[in-house]
């Protein structure tokens, strides 16, 4: 409404001549206003427009799609000028990869792989050097161990009738097994009762020195522990210490100031004892219970676990309140202990899994895998969803070596991660030629068709299933992994998942923190489930004669179909092992200060009303006290607030364990009860409620990021470390971090004594003599020329050489408060190996300069190298504090104690502000896990906490690059029945169009557009058979409408008319020649603009021209003609599928909603008006009649998206168009990068920082995209021209050649 009233406004401004009142009330009105009529049809709608009607095709895909909508659209006639003048173009069948030279061929030889005799050495020990390094990156993101997996071939399921009744009959083996068994754990015990026998005694006495210290050592002992017996006796040991230290304290300190970390203590031991040894307990250890208990001042509890009284253990009355912690049982759980109540765990192992006892919901998951059925699983970040993965994975590789894991990840960060760790995991003894694990992504693949467990991003796998020869290998694949699966939701790439999880006929896993309709995710796949459940009916109804002959992947395809389900199951897990709390940063005096921010704050009494509370706006114990206190303080007379009182609520009473569900509940009825305020009148008690959960908000004036170094100096005072800092900008990533290393190197200058400086220079000098001495005597002594003196000069130069080098280390040693690093997290050699990595890298240097001081950052143009070692220091515990951009969010694997939202960007919305702050809280380390808002105006706060995450409801799925490469599948597909029904899959089931018959019959009508497009550029023919450049547009896919655009010129001869060689024989292109071809490139594949404003700044360039120049000029005119004729041929599209919009919502007025063809509206001069309209109007909303337009402004570049009738649901931007360049809002054209051009011109990175104001890593990833592009293109030219001396094909080899050429230099 606000948005309204400001428009109104604004208008009224605008007209002077008479008084259009106020905005409010809204007013509606049936009387034009126009004070001329104008005439109702101007003349440019009698203009010819394009003849109407689709080119007939005749093609089963086409009339299986959409079939049920052909018999209402118009076709031309077969002797319609539009179908005679068809070219026909050479057919083509795809035979080249998409990014390599090599021609691939139809079946991956295995032969050729299994040539390890005849590789190059150094290759080999390359490869060596790989799979080491991926172990120990595997092992830095692992606590398990490797395993080594034999085949064993797929278990029957298991009859849980059956095994019941044959467990009484153990064979003889079996008995024995679990006599040993026993034994060995005996053994284990006795050990541990050994190694506790001699570390008590030193942790008692450091307990009676330090309880918190002493503490630290017995837990520390505890997690090292498996024996519970052993466990109960250190439990036991700890409570008597907690007992001792707490009765000294209060005896010392009295009854105002008590130190409550010992009771806290004590209680922890007695939950400890309690829930997890209850059945240990003799009667003593309850009465030691209860006597700790009544020293706290919990005598009700007390009693309740050891009624009878003992004189001598009691507390007098008088000394009840010297030794009591003021507060009842349940308030002092919440409030001091909230992140140490125990977690609902279950006790009983799983048989399948060796590492944990999985809860139940995990439990769940391996149910799924071993009933070969497929899940969407939404459970928080750290929950331990992604081990049913690796469960997945060991089982297929379990059952034989012929089957394949893919796991599909959204970043190549997050698949060489999963590399690693699958490659650390497992090891198994591979059939010859064939490995464990294969990666794919854009630029790097390795394995990648020989090996069980493929790990590659969506776009690349996305290849794999539409490659018409590579379906045999498709499949193999027994299951599909997919991670972040939310991705749907994205804006870019989508689609790819979509088309993903539609196309794979196996069952998957799909893994997400946050998905808020998962059920509707879970409807839709499971339809496309019932869809394949059909196709394989029917296929295998036809094929079952021909089964004895297929090969060898069609075999095992047939065997696995047997054991497949169909069913997809919806696994919920919302329970975070770790809470996290809120605190809101503010400068204040020069001085970082921290307010903790309570969750509730971020609500308002018309959210709560409308919406309640968010689903995962989750509140800590302590915070929930925090409620009811100042729900307490508002409303002094509220009915609840007895029985919502924590010594009264249901699920407290009587408790001496409030676990951590019992404090859930907790929050929920507090919840309820504090909705109900607001629905029942209470609303102004409420509003006071939030007001005073709000923190004291203190805005800075200046730059915030300027105190960067002091809120992380402020952190590791804190202990809050380790962190992770998100920032949105690839520079300001970089800058802080640098910040950060300046002042604590600072801060190291001004420790350092006055001379030290020169001090070390004196000693480095003396260091570098005697190392040259004692490098002469060693080449003396090499001679044989050797003395006792010779002897004595070594040994005093080899002293004198030992004790300089102490000497300078000391010196320029870094002080523990000058660095963020962990020293005794990682030793030197490990340390080191991983520097050694990085020694080639562009930003290695820095990194390891910032390492040294525990300070990483980490962001997606950095080289996967540069990537790992962030991320191995960080795991490790050696580097703590690290700047990153959200793509650490998406998976990673680093978890930390704090997450720091330094700055505000538009990227920072309601998935990623989850995704982000999901780090924070490292399980088996952290039980609480602190999440900061640095730099985040309070508005934006409030917004990300309470937003839901946007559901997931699907992009606009289809795309001519891919309806172009479903037509290539289905049509050359090496199983043609399997491609058609994987292009069906694709058509009919898109996210969407699920449960929209609407958009069903849109993307049907899109389709067919694409159809006719592509066969008038001679793509496909009527039949629906790729033919002329199709591959090449394929190849290209990802740069739609350049691809197109590229195709046409080719076709037109304008690369042959550029690209004349310079002398005959060996031909080779002038410079100039190569230089208009990037221009050419850059225009259509490098398009990078920059804001308008630069062209008028008089900035000075040293290399680069910065701003691009427009096409050649007959280049230009082409794509001019390009554009136009598409252009028309959407407008007649538009024409045409018209009649299927709905017209009752199209004859509305878009505010007031008054539908104005109704009897009611007959005598309105603007409907009149309206609907004398109507000739020349067929695709054009009748709403914007008012502006004048026409069907025939549909031909114009630039109209509106709002001009089409919107209930079609299609608009400009799925029209196949390149406009040459666009305009901001000012009217101004906007620049394109010339960074393509300049790069080939000058070879810098450094000139592209400077002067085409690129990031020197996002430089990186945009030339190497380039290159792509440019091979890509050489190599499918070589493979359609038939001519080996054509002078495009030997141009664009030239132009490869010599890209690469300074690409590598880079």
């Amino acid at each position: 409404m606000n948005e309204y009233v400001h428009l109104w406004d604004t208008v009224s401004k605008l007209v002077r001549k008479f008084d259009v009142g106020k905005p409010i009330p809204l007013r509606t009105t049936k009387v034009h206003f126009l004070e001329k009529t104008p005439s109702p049809i101007k003349e440019s709608s009698q203009e010819m427009m394009p003849n109407l009607g689709f080119i007939p095709m005749s093609c089963n895909l086409v009339d299986e799609f959409t079939g049920d909508i052909l018999k209402d659209l118009p076709f031309l006639m077969s002797d319609d000028p539009i179908v005679t003048s068809l070219v026909k173009h050479k057919e083509f069948d795809e035979l080249v990869h998409w990014h390599s030279h090599r021609p691939l061929s139809d079946d991956y030889d295995r032969t050729k792989v299994n040539s390890g005799d005849r590789r190059d050495p150094n290759h080999l020990k390359r490869l060596q050097k790989y799979h080491s390094f991926q172990r120990f990156y595997g092992e830095s993101l692992e606590s398990v161990t490797s395993k080594t997996i034999t085949t064993q071939g797929p278990k029957p399921k298991k009859d849980c009738i059956k095994s019941k009744s044959t467990k009484a009959h153990e064979t003889k083996a079996e008995i024995i097994k679990r006599e040993n068994k026993k034994r060995l754990i005996a053994e284990e015990e006795q050990k541990e009762e050994q190694k506790w026998n001699a570390l008590s005694f030193s942790i008692e006495e450091e307990m009676r020195k330090n309880v918190d210290s002493g503490m630290k050592k017995l837990e520390e002992f505890l997690k090292s522990c498996k024996s519970r017996s052993v466990k109960a006796q250190v439990e036991r040991v700890g409570l008597q210490a907690c007992l001792k230290a707490w009765k000294e304290h209060c005896q010392a300190e009295g009854e105002t100031t008590k130190d409550l970390s010992i009771a806290v203590n004590m209680m922890k031991r007695i939950h400890s004892l309690l829930d997890k040894h209850s059945e240990l307990l003799q009667e003593a250890d309850q009465k030691l219970i209860a006597r700790c208990l009544k020293y706290l001042g919990f005598c009700e509890l007390a009693v309740s676990l050891y009624p009878t009284q003992d004189a001598s253990d009691g507390i007098k009355m008088k000394k009840k309140n010297k030794y009591s912690v003021g507060i009842g049982p349940a308030r002092f759980q919440l409030q001091y202990m909230g992140h140490y109540l125990i977690r609902e765990e279950r006790k009983d192992p799983d048989p399948r899994v060796q590492d944990f006892i999985p809860d139940t919901w995990q439990r769940e998951l391996l149910d799924v895998v071993d009933n070969y059925e497929s899940a969407v699983i939404v459970a928080p970040t750290s929950s331990g969803k992604t081990y049913a993965s690796y469960y997945c994975m060991e089982k297929v590789l379990k059952e034989s070596d012929e089957g394949v894991v893919v796991y599909v990840a959204p970043t190549k960060a997050l698949v060489n991660q999963v590399a690693a760790t699958v490659e650390y995991r497992y090891a198994k003894n591979m059939p010859a030629g064939e490995s464990l694990c294969g990666v794919f992504t854009r630029d790097y693949r390795h394995d990648a068709l020989n090996c069980q467990v493929l790990i590659t991003v969506p776009a690349c796998f996305e290849i794999l299933l539409l490659a018409p020869h590579r379906q045999n290998w498709v499949k193999r694949i027994r299951y599909v992994i997919f991670d972040e699966v939310h991705c749907l939701g994205g804006e870019i790439g989508a689609e790819i998942w979509e088309h993903l999880l539609v196309m794979i006929r196996c069952p998957f896993l799909a893994l997400s923190a946050t998905i808020s309709n998962p059920q509707h995710l879970t409807e839709w796949l499971q339809s496309v489930k019932r869809y394949w459940k059909q196709v394989d009916s029917t296929m295998e109804e036809r094929t079952v004669s021909k089964r004895t002959g297929t090969s060898r992947g069609s075999y095992y395809k047939d065997q696995a179909q047997a054991r497949q389900s169909y069913k997809v199951r919806l696994v919920l897990y919302g329970e975070r092992y770790n809470d996290l709390e809120k605190y809101l940063c503010s400068v204040r005096q020069g001085d970082v200060c921290f307010d903790h921010f309570h969750p509730c704050a971020a609500l308002t009494i018309d959210h709560i009303e409308k919406y309640g509370f968010p689903s995962d706006l989750a509140l800590s114990p302590r915070e929930s006290i925090q409620l009811y206190d100042t729900m307490c303080q508002v409303w002094k007379s509220w009915p609840q607030a007895q029985s919502l009182c924590p010594e009264n609520f249901t699920q407290f009473k009587n408790k001496i364990v409030i676990k951590k569900l019992d404090a859930r509940k907790y929050e929920e009825s507090l919840k309820e009860e504090f909705t109900n305020w607001v629905k029942n009148g209470n609303e102004e008690e409420a509003r006071m409620v939030l007001k005073k959960l709000s923190p004291d908000y203190h805005e800075h004036s200046g730059r915030m990021l300027d105190f960067f170094p002091c809120l992380v100096e402020k952190l590791r005072k804190m202990e809050k470390l380790p962190a992770l800092f998100f920032l949105f900008k690839l520079n300001i990533v970089e800058e802080c971090a640098e910040n950060a290393f300046e002042f604590l190197e600072k801060k190291q200058e001004e420790k350092r004594p006055p001379k030290a400086d020169k001090e070390a220079r004196t000693t480095a000098n003396k260091l570098r003599k005697v190392k040259k001495s004692l490098e002469k005597q060693k080449t003396v002594d090499e001679k044989g020329q050797k003395s006792s003196r010779r002897l004595d000069e070594s040994v005093m130069h080899e002293t004198e050489h030992n004790y300089l080098l102490q000497t300078l280390e000391k010196n320029l040693e870094i002080p523990k408060d000058c660095t963020y690093a962990n020293q005794k997290a990682i030793d030197d050699q490990l340390l080191q190996r991983v520097f050694h990595r990085v020694r080639f890298e562009r930003k290695g240097e820095t990194l390891k300069r910032l390492a040294e001081r525990g300070i990483g950052y980490h962001h997606s143009s950095m080289s996967a190298k540069e990537k790992q070692l962030v991320e191995i220091l960080f795991r490790k515990g050696f580097i703590r504090v690290v700047t990153a951009t959200g793509t650490l969010a998406l998976g990673i694997n680093m978890p930390c104690k704090s997450v720091v939202f330094a700055q505000n960007s538009v990227y920072l919305d309601a998935l990623n502000y989850r995704q982000m702050s999901g780090r924070a809280g490292r399980r088996g380390q952290d039980l609480l896990g602190d999440v900061y808002f640095f730099d985040i105006p309070l508005p934006k706060i409030g917004k990300l906490i309470k937003s839901k995450v946007p559901e997931l409801r699907g992009q606009f799925p289809l795309s001519i690059s891919l309806i172009l490469r479903l037509m290539l599948l289905a049509s050359k597909a090496d199983d043609l029945e399997d491609g058609k029904a994987k292009a069906l899959s694709v058509l009919k089931h898109s996210l969407l169009s699920f449960k929209q018959p609407r958009a069903i019959d849109m993307l049907k009508l899109y389709f067919l557009y694409s159809l006719q497009f592509l066969v008038k550029e001679g793509h496909i023919d009527q039949e629906g058979n790729p033919t002329g450049f199709a591959g090449l547009v394929s190849h290209l896919h990802y740069h739609e409408p350049s691809n197109l655009v590229f195709v046409s010129f080719l076709v037109k001869g304008l690369f042959h008319k550029l690209c004349q060689p310079t002398r005959e024989g060996p031909k080779r292109f002038s410079e100039d020649v190569m230089e208009k071809l990037v221009l050419v490139l850059a225009n259509l594949f490098g398009r990078r603009y920059i804001p308008a404003k630069f062209y008028e700044v008089n900035s000075k360039f040293y290399q680069s021209k910065v701003f691009l120049d427009d096409l050649p000029e007959d280049f230009s005119h082409a794509l001019l003609e390009y554009n136009t004729q598409v252009t028309e041929d959407f407008a007649s599209f538009l024409l045409m599928v018209s009649r299927l919009a709905d017209m009752k919502q199209e004859y509305q007025l878009s505010l007031s909603k008054i539908e104005f063809t109704g009897k009611e509206c007959e005598d309105s001069p603007l409907v009149s008006h309206l609907m004398n309209c109507k000739e020349g109007r067929v695709a054009v909303s009748p709403f914007v009649c008012l502006s004048g337009n026409f069907d025939v402004d549909l031909l114009s570049p630039g109209v509106p998206n709002h001009v089409i009738l919107h209930t079609l649901g299609i608009n400009h931007t799925q029209a196949p168009v390149l406009w040459p360049y666009a305009l901001d809002s000012q009217g101004r054209k906007i620049p394109l990068n010339a960074y393509a051009l300049d790069f080939y011109k000058h070879g810098s990175l450094i000139g592209l920082v400077q002067d085409n104001r690129i990031h020197p890593g996002e430089a990186y990833s945009l030339l190497k995209d380039f290159n792509l592009i440019i091979k890509s293109i050489s190599v499918s030219l070589r493979e359609l021209c038939e001519n080996e001396e054509d002078n495009v094909v030997l141009a664009f080899e030239q132009l490869s050649t010599s890209f690469q050429e300074k690409f590598e230099l880079v």
